[in-house]
């Protein structure tokens, strides 16, 4: 009878045990699966931001404006579309029109559009960037508290100053030649873009 008993005991045991392995480990697969679809759920938020931002960015701001044709040329020929796509900066970009660049000497421009060129073209295009946002307001205050005008650092290393003309701000380039900020406050997911009328350049060393 006494073994009959134990046997009873030990097969409820058994059952008991089996039972609770399988709960344990349907709780785990549940865990584990919940956890898979929080982490492409993640995911794929993460690839909407991004594809948000590129969408809005600087560079996709630039190739949805006509008058900036020549500047994404630029940027492509210089490698630095995808920095200003993907980056998330903030930056500010002070965009040459198309106007702008046929002020340059031809031949200079044809010059640095070359392949071979491409570092000295990304130079001239990020003497025209700035590693922080600068909204019209921004600059226009910063030039009264600085007198009248007011240097900053470049994304390229060179200085740039910016000071009012009338009703208008200019920015003054290492050689003393002037570019008018003509639109402004183009806002992109990375930053802030202004129109200027003229391509600025870094003194020559």
């Amino acid at each position: 009878m006494k073994s009959k008993i134990l046997l009873i005991m030990l097969a409820v045991f058994a059952f008991s045990f089996t039972s609770c392995e399988d709960t344990k480990k349907k709780e785990e697969e549940k865990a584990k699966m919940e956890q898979e679809a929080a982490e492409q759920e993640a995911k794929m938020k993460a690839e909407e931001e991004r594809m948000e931002m590129e969408s809005n960015s600087i560079a996709a701001k630039a190739m949805a404006t006509d008058s900036l044709s020549t500047l994404v040329s630029a940027l492509k020929n210089a490698e630095l579309a995808t920095t200003f796509t993907e980056d998330e900066g903030p930056y500010t970009v002070f965009a040459p029109t198309n106007s702008a660049f046929e002020k340059v000497d031809k031949a200079t421009l044809d010059e640095l559009m070359k392949s071979e060129n491409k570092d000295q073209l990304a130079g001239v295009l990020k003497y025209h960037v700035v590693d922080k946002e600068i909204t019209a307001s921004d600059l226009s205050q910063m030039i009264e508290d600085g007198g009248g005008e007011v240097t900053f650092a470049t994304m390229e290393g060179a200085e740039l100053t910016a000071m009012a003309d009338g009703d208008n701000i200019v920015l003054k380039d290492g050689n003393g030649n002037t570019a008018t900020i003509i639109a402004t406050d183009i806002e992109a997911s990375n930053g802030m873009v202004h129109l200027i009328d003229g391509v600025v350049m870094k003194k020559a060393s």
